[in-house]
Parts: structure tokens; C-alpha cells; sequence
């Protein structure tokens, strides 16, 4: 019998290929990413046209350290790295982004960094 964790990480698996069927980013309107492993948390812009990342921010980037220490919950960790890609894409004159959870359930850390996201002006 197959272990627990294997067993999650393939349905996850399972409900990103169907995502992937109809999520799709474009220059002007990229696809915003999250990936959560078990102790970070990742989100990037994908241009699928071009098959190209446009940037990428995760609990790791050495600019958010002094940041992320004061978040007390992962939740707060993900609300910091949405409106870090926000405002990164601000900068790079994005407005709306089409919003792929990876396979990941809406709740917790990614819905944090959508709602992140949103409050960085980023529309979905």
C-alpha cells in the first residue's frame, strides 16, 4: 500500500493537469503560480505564450527576511509574498493575472496570497 503523502501528492498532481487544461497566461495577462511545500511558500508569473517566467518571489527571497520574521502565521507569510508580487508586477505595468493554484485546495497560505495579490492592486 502506498504511502499517505504520496497518495495526496498525486491527486494534487491529478487536479493540476485539469487546471492547466484551461488556465493559461499571455504577456499582458500572466498566469500567477503558488507552489507550497512544507516549510515555503513560492509564487511566480508565467507568460504560457512564450513560455517564459517573468518573476518569481518565495518566503526565501533575501529582500522579505526581515518581513516575513515578524509574520507570526504562514497565513501572514502568504498575505506578504502575494502583495510582494503585486507589487513587482506594478512595476512591470501588469494589472490582471489569471490565478492557478497549482492543485492546491483555496484555503490557508494560497488563498493568502491571492488575497495578498488583490490588496496589491492585482486583479484576477
Amino acid at each position: 500500500m502506498r504511502d499517505r503523502n504520496t497518495l495526496k501528492n498525486t491527486a494534487r498532481l491529478r487536479r493540476k493537469k485539469h487546471i492547466r487544461k484551461v488556465v493559461n497566461g499571455t504577456k499582458k495577462c500572466p498566469r500567477l503560480v503558488v507552489y507550497r511545500s512544507l516549510r515555503n511558500i513560492y509564487a511566480q508569473l508565467v507568460d504560457d505564450a512564450e513560455m517564459v517566467t517573468l518573476t518569481g518571489v518565495s518566503s526565501l527571497t533575501p529582500s522579505l527576511k526581515e518581513e516575513l520574521s515578524k509574520a507570526k502565521a504562514p497565513i501572514e507569510r502568504g498575505e506578504i509574498i502575494g502583495q510582494t508580487i503585486a507589487k513587482i508586477a506594478k512595476k512591470r505595468k501588469i494589472k490582471r493575472v489569471v490565478f492557478d493554484r497549482n492543485g492546491f485546495p483555496y484555503h490557508g497560505q494560497v488563498k493568502a496570497v491571492a488575497e495578498g495579490a488583490r490588496k496589491g492592486g492585482l486583479e484576477f
